[in-house]
C-alpha cells in the first residue's frame, strides 16, 4: 500500500470515527489559525469566526452583528459589490454567513485549486470594507426586510425570539436579553460613524480565527495566509462582556396575541449555565430524551398519546459563553385548550424530575447524540466548524477529540439530577401564545 493511500485510509477512519486532526499558526498581528488536512476529496474549506455577535452589543445599538453580516458582502478595496459570491460561484464553491449569540461566521467552500481566492476574498473585506453611507442604507433596508418577512410574519416567531431573552435582565445581561436580529429602532437610529467604529473595534485579526479544513499543503496554506493577512493591523481589545444572572428566580406566565398563529401554542423556557459547565452533556441528553425525534416524551405523550398538540418538542440553544435556555413547546390541536396544553407538558418535565429516565430511553439518546456528532464532521466545513467550536467555547481545542467520551458516560442520575435542577418550575419563563381575534366588521351592510 501506498504512503498517499495509507494516509488516505487513515484520514476516512478518523472522519468515520468523527476524529478531527489538526495543527495551528499565528500571525504577529494576532490571527490565529487553525486547519486540517483532508486529501480524500479535491475541496477545501476557509470559515473565519469573528467575536462579535449580539452579546457585544449594546442598548440602543442592538443589531449591529447581524447588520454586518451582510454589510460584508458589499464590496471592498479590491471587491465590487456582491463580486465576493460571483467570484466563489464561479469558480465552483459555494459561501454564506450567519450571525449568533457569540460569533459571526464567514465561510467558503471550493475546489483546493482555488484556496487562494477564498483567502485572499477575506482578507481585502477584514482589511478594506466598504463601509459608506450607501451601503449601510442599503442593507438597513435589507435587514428590516428580513426581519419583516422571516419574523415578524411568521407565526410564533416574534414570541420565540422574544421568549428566549426574556428569562434575563436587560438591565444586568443586556448580551442574552435581547435578539440577534434587533431592532427597527436601533437599525433606523444607527449612524454611519457607530457603524464604522463597530467594525474598527470588532472586524480586526486579533478578534477572530481562521480555520481551514481539506485538500491543502500546510507549506502553501502558510505562505498564502501570511501574503494576504500579515499586513492587516491588529486593534485594541474589544470591551469586556458583563453578565449576571441566577437560576430559579421565580416562575413568571405571559400571554401574548399573534395575529400570524391560527392554533394556540404553550412555550416553557428554562435558564441554563454556559457552555463550559460540567451538567451541559446531562442537559443535552435530557434534551434528546425530552424533546427529538419520534420517540421523544413530548411527541409521544403530548402529540400521540393526548393528541393535545399538533406538534410538541424541546430544544436547547447552549452555545453560549454566558447562560443558554433550553425550550419546550407545543402547538395545540384544534378544540384543544392552550392551559391544559401546558399542564400535559409540564407534567412530562416533571415526570422526568420525579422518576428519572430508562435505560433504553438513556441508550438511544447516547446512540442519537453520538450519530449526529459523527455526521456533522463528515464534511470539509462540518470539521472546520468544530475547530471554530472547541476554539472558542472550550478550555482546549484538543477537547474536539475527547468529548464525546463525556457525553457518552453520562448516567440516568445525571440527567435526573439536571432534569431536577434545571426544569425547576422556579426556572421557568412560561409564555401563552393566542391567535389574534380578528376585528369586529363595524362597516357591514345588511
Amino acid at each position: 500500500m501506498s504512503m498517499p493511500l495509507i494516509a488516505l485510509v487513515a484520514a476516512l477512519l478518523a472522519a468515520q470515527s468523527g476524529r478531527v486532526s489538526y495543527e495551528s499558526f499565528a500571525l504577529p498581528n494576532g490571527l490565529r489559525v487553525l486547519y486540517s488536512e483532508d486529501h480524500s476529496t479535491p475541496v477545501v474549506t476557509v470559515d473565519l469566526w469573528y467575536y462579535t455577535g449580539a452579546r457585544n452589543e449594546r442598548p440602543g445599538r442592538s443589531g449591529f452583528a447581524h447588520l454586518f453580516e451582510h454589510m460584508m458582502f458589499q464590496g471592498s478595496a479590491h471587491v465590487k459589490k456582491s463580486e465576493h459570491f460571483q467570484l466563489v460561484e464561479r469558480a465552483g464553491g459555494t459561501l454564506n454567513g450567519s450571525t449568533h449569540d457569540d460569533y459571526t461566521n464567514y465561510y467558503e467552500t471550493i475546489p483546493s485549486n482555488r484556496l487562494n481566492l477564498a483567502l485572499w476574498l477575506e482578507a481585502d473585506r477584514m482589511r478594506s470594507l466598504a463601509v459608506t453611507q450607501e451601503n449601510l442604507e442599503n442593507q438597513r433596508a435589507t435587514v428590516k426586510e428580513e426581519k419583516r418577512l422571516r419574523v415578524d410574519n411568521q407565526p410564533y416567531a416574534p414570541t420565540f425570539r422574544s421568549a428566549i431573552v426574556w428569562p434575563f435582565d436587560s438591565a444586568t445581561c443586556f448580551a442574552y436579553a435581547h435578539p440577534t436580529i434587533g431592532s427597527m429602532g436601533d437599525l433606523d437610529a444607527a449612524k454611519l460613524e457607530d457603524v464604522q467604529a463597530y467594525f474598527g473595534t470588532y472586524y480586526a485579526p486579533n478578534n477572530a480565527t481562521l480555520v481551514v479544513v481539506g485538500d491543502f499543503q500546510p507549506v502553501e496554506l502558510r505562505r498564502l495566509v501570511s501574503q494576504y493577512f500579515v499586513d492587516i493591523p491588529s486593534q485594541a481589545a474589544p470591551p469586556a462582556v458583563q453578565c449576571d444572572y441566577r437560576l430559579a428566580p421565580g416562575m413568571v406566565r405571559r400571554e401574548v396575541e399573534d395575529e400570524h398563529a391560527n392554533l394556540p401554542a404553550a412555550f416553557r423556557i428554562f435558564r441554563l449555565p454556559p457552555h463550559t459547565d460540567p451538567d451541559i452533556p446531562a442537559i443535552e441528553l435530557l434534551n434528546v430524551i425530552l424533546g427529538q425525534g419520534e420517540s421523544s416524551r413530548l411527541n409521544v405523550g403530548v402529540v400521540r398519546r393526548d393528541r393535545a398538540a399538533l406538534q410538541a418538542g424541546m430544544f436547547a440553544l447552549t452555545e453560549r459563553r454566558g447562560p443558554g435556555v433550553l425550550v419546550a413547546f407545543g402547538i395545540a390541536n384544534q378544540g384543544v385548550a392552550v392551559q391544559a396544553l401546558d399542564s400535559l407538558i409540564g407534567a412530562q418535565l416533571d415526570s422526568v424530575r420525579r422518576v428519572g429516565v430508562t435505560a433504553d430511553e438513556l441508550s438511544r439518546a447516547r446512540n442519537a447524540f453520538r450519530s449526529d456528532f459523527i455526521h456533522e464532521r463528515e464534511t470539509t466545513f462540518g470539521r472546520a466548524e468544530a475547530l471554530q467550536h472547541y476554539n472558542l467555547f472550550h478550555g482546549s481545542v484538543a477537547e474536539i477529540n475527547s468529548d464525546l467520551d463525556r457525553y457518552l458516560a453520562v448516567s440516568a442520575a445525571d440527567i435526573q439530577h439536571a432534569a431536577t435542577k434545571y426544569l425547576d418550575p422556579a426556572n421557568s419563563l412560561v409564555v401563552i401564545v393566542r391567535p389574534k381575534a380578528a376585528p369586529a366588521d363595524s362597516g357591514a351592510t345588511k
